[in-house]
């Protein structure tokens, strides 16, 4: 019988010989022996078999330093970029911007359409509530109804092109941009709550038909009961989230219903409330509560937290104020003439002059919509839900972790993917299209609101933004390859890419035609580059 580690070529039951794991066995053992030999010389040896620390065979991982170091160096750069600011252009903020910003109405105009058509809203808003009404008591039959609420939804998408382009002089930039963005988000709004009802009415008819229709608030009540007995009369059964150490969101699943159930006593009373039926939530409370609700897909039964949190809601009205000024602060301060600046290089097509104003403005703009995203989904969104017991907080995810173009928008607008999820994607796919129809169907709604948003309140119809939209197909092949062939971070770094690069140079297009349109090409030819 061979002894242990005499024979390399020792085998096992199944007659594989592991000639490499003998070998490397007494190769390290040779090694250990010849380092003991070594070390017992008088010459005190301070040298070992090592590799460089960015070598990939080292194992090093601890880069903290330099993350340090690229932090501060990004602030030193931007502190010297805003210092030459305030030395070229001198202090640009106007805080009576704010009055226009939030009426909309421009410094040489005594009107406010803005506000007008902020208040025309409700008119839309109430046509849905009541041809649904005539649809559940069957005044309307489903085909004219739904031809009314097709009606009704283009003449409220088509309202803000028609007043702006003939009240133009009347309205600010932002205000436009910001009525143009409330039609947007109701004409989504209202064609989610169509949607859903038009769902609830189809199963309650189908349920008549069959002549199976059954009282489910009922049977709710009997199964709450049933699961508080089985739980040990544990009926208030909750849900917490955390929110960066500001307190927990209680859900309960028994705030469901229309009622809100506060903590403390009285929650045995919400908790045996049953679940709103349809058509119970035809009524003006309910369809207000989902407009001014921090979400585009409608519910009958929204779940709801049991209090409000008075630090949480404070930080975030803070947030939003502070937000919203420094928004407003790089708006005027930095993006502005870094924008007028860019015009005669790429009127000129001066690709030097036009690429180094295109970086300049890449850093304003991108900071902007940062601060924009942040004031948007967390602070605003957050404080809405809160005013309003909203319990799904879940607006954003880790958008910046994306390593393709398709993660990042699944992630980073929540709200929005899951409209397009719920009320285009698979209604697509269920009618039998194939899922690349339905992403394509997707990203062309999304490429019309884009371009509705922007060319609108710019009276400069272009397709810039539609083809921005639609050229995020390819660019997601593309970031798919770059991930599968040269790693996630890689695919990570062509999504920042796009994110910093593909913003400044549509607002440079815009910018471009915009003046082209509105004062000539005569402008150009005496605009002076500062």
């Amino acid at each position: 019988m061979p002894q242990n580690g005499d024979n390399n070529h020792e085998s096992t039951g199944g007659g594989c010989r592991l000639r490499r794991t003998k070998s490397v066995t007494r190769a390290e053992e040779i090694a250990k022996a010849e380092m003991r030999v070594r070390r017992s010389q008088p010459d005190k040896p301070c040298h070992r078999p090592r590799d460089s620390l960015f070598s990939w065979s080292s194992g090093f991982d601890n880069f903290t330093g330099f993350v340090n170091w690229g932090f501060l160096l990004l602030g030193i750069g931007g502190i010297r970029l805003l210092l030459e600011n305030f030395i070229k252009y001198g202090i640009r903020v106007d805080p009576r911007q704010w009055f226009f910003f939030l009426t909309g109405k421009n410094d040489v105009s005594k009107e406010h359409p803005s506000v007008l058509l902020i208040l025309y809203s409700t008119v839309p808003i109430t046509l849905c509530l009541l041809i649904e009404k005539g649809l559940a008591m069957d005044l309307i039959g489903h085909g004219p109804g739904m031809t009314f609420h097709v009606v009704n939804l283009i003449v409220m998408v088509l309202m803000p092109m028609v007043t702006i382009q003939v009240k133009g002089s009347g309205f600010s930039m932002v205000g436009a941009m910001y009525v143009c963005m409330l039609y947007a988000i109701l004409f989504l709004k209202l064609w989610s709550y169509v949607q859903v009802n038009m769902w609830c009415r189809a199963a309650k008819n189908n349920n008549q038909s069959q002549g199976r229709l059954r009282r489910q608030s009922l049977s709710y009540t009997d199964l709450h009961a049933s699961e508080a007995k089985q739980n040990g009369c544990e009926s208030d059964e909750t849900r917490h989230e955390t929110d960066g150490g500001d307190g927990s969101i209680n859900t309960s699943s028994n705030s469901l219903g229309g009622n809100n159930s506060s903590s403390g006593t009285g929650n045995s009373a919400a908790a045996t409330a049953p679940l709103v039926q349809y058509p119970d939530n035809l009524n003006l409370s309910d369809l207000y509560y989902y407009i001014l609700a921090p979400t585009l897909c409608y519910e009958l039964n929204f779940p709801r937290t049991q209090r409000i949190r008075k630090r949480f809601l404070i930080k975030r009205i803070l947030e939003v104020v502070v937000g919203c000024q420094v928004v407003m602060s790089l708006l005027q301060q930095w993006m502005v003439p870094s924008v007028k600046n860019s015009l005669i290089p790429f009127s000129n097509m001066d690709v030097a002059k036009a690429s180094e104003r295109l970086l300049k403005l890449a850093i304003p703009n991108h900071l902007m919509w940062l601060c924009f995203f942040y004031l948007t989904f967390h602070s605003y969104l957050n404080l809405m839900g809160e005013l309003l017991h909203f319990a799904d907080r879940n607006f954003y995810s880790d958008w910046w972790n994306a390593n393709n173009i398709d993660t990042f928008w699944r992630t980073w607008n929540m709200p929005v993917h899951r409209w397009a999820l719920r009320h285009l994607y698979i209604p697509i796919v269920e009618m039998g299209y194939a899922k690349n129809t339905a992403s394509i169907t997707v990203f062309f709604i999304s490429a019309f609101f884009h371009e509705y948003l922007v060319s609108v309140p710019l009276k400069t119809f272009k397709i810039w933004a539609f083809m921005g939209m639609m050229g995020q197909i390819p660019l997601s092949v593309l970031s798919k390859l770059v991930e599968k062939n040269w790693g996630a971070r890689w695919g990570n770094i062509v999504v920042w890419a796009s994110l910093i690069i593909g913003q400044p140079l549509c607002i440079m297009m815009y910018y471009h035609d915009y003046v082209v349109t509105h004062f000539g090409d005569a402008l150009l030819e005496d605009y002076s580059v500062v």
